[in-house]
């Protein structure tokens, strides 16, 4: 019976000696602290989202998300590697292998990383957000979602086209909504057969509805432009007090509409594409 209890200890005594005991301890302690950090980080992106609600960045709060996970990262990898460092592995060793695997990594995700840095890059320069009208190349239209790959635009066909943010970020950028006035820049031809009086007279007409017209800035020009082929030209330039593109498209329309009534009466004739051809007898 004795012998039993003390082989029975001795088995006890050999399992305890097999545990390592300040392994256990470094591990545990490891864990508090890899728990009261992260906490400081979460503590830390709350205090991120506040600061921009309040600002209204609503886009920049996107990324603190994907900022505190890879800070939550970096800090479990350097805890790890002074844990192992502390029992004898290569810390250099390792560090090579996550070179390798992030090299991979990169090679296949370089486009999801192009268009993290894009849409990084969209935030920075404040380019647009949701809501405005934009023009990007021969694409334009409002602005219905920007999140990390792309932003989702709708254009005036109503049509939803999804542009990659590398993209957009390598090129350029025109946002209308940020315009404080928008610009009627127009060609208005009439026939070469017009009088001097009636073309002093169409540039005078133009002036006068412009004038009266209180959403055109004041800073208006109107001058006889070119001779053409078969019109001579009358352009037009004013600025409209709207950056709004659908009350711009109408306060244009007024305008336009006005310049020909007003011909009309006049008896000023536009011109159309003609030629004259002349026979030899």
């Amino acid at each position: 019976m004795i012998d039993t209890i003390i082989n029975y200890a001795e088995k006890i005594q050999k399992v305890l000696d097999s545990i390592h005991f300040g392994l256990i301890a470094e591990v545990v302690i490891n864990i508090i602290i890899l728990a009261v950090l992260f906490k400081v980080v979460d503590i830390f992106e709350n205090n991120l989202k506040k600061k921009f609600s309040e600002n209204k960045s609503s886009q920049v709060i996107k990324f603190i998300p994907i900022l505190t996970r890879l800070l939550k990262f970096i800090i479990f990898f350097i805890l790890i590697a002074a844990l192992l460092q502390n029992h004898g592995y290569s810390i250099s060793s390792l560090i090579a292998g996550f070179g390798i695997t992030g090299l991979a990594v990169g090679f296949a995700a370089n486009a999801t990383i192009a268009n993290i840095f894009g849409s990084i890059a969209v935030f920075t320069d404040k380019a647009y957000e949701v809501g405005d009208y934009i023009k990007i190349g021969t694409m334009e239209g409002t602005v219905e979602d920007i999140n990390l790959r792309s932003t989702k635009i709708r254009t005036l066909d109503n049509a939803l086209t999804i542009i990659p943010n590398s993209n957009i970020a390598n090129g350029d950028i025109v946002n209308v909504t940020r315009a404080h006035k928008r610009r009627i820049f127009e060609t208005v031809g009439v026939t070469y057969d017009t009088s001097d009086e009636k073309l002093h007279r169409a540039i005078e007409i133009i002036e006068e509805i412009l004038s009266k017209n209180s959403e055109i800035y004041g800073d208006y020009v109107v001058y006889l432009d070119t001779l053409a082929d078969s019109s001579i030209n009358i352009k037009i330039n004013a600025y409209v007090k709207t950056n709004n593109y659908v009350k711009y498209l109408k306060i244009k329309e007024q305008v336009l509409l006005e310049v020909i009534r007003r011909f009309r009466e006049d008896g000023i004739d536009f011109a159309f594409p003609s030629r004259t051809l002349y026979m030899a007898k």
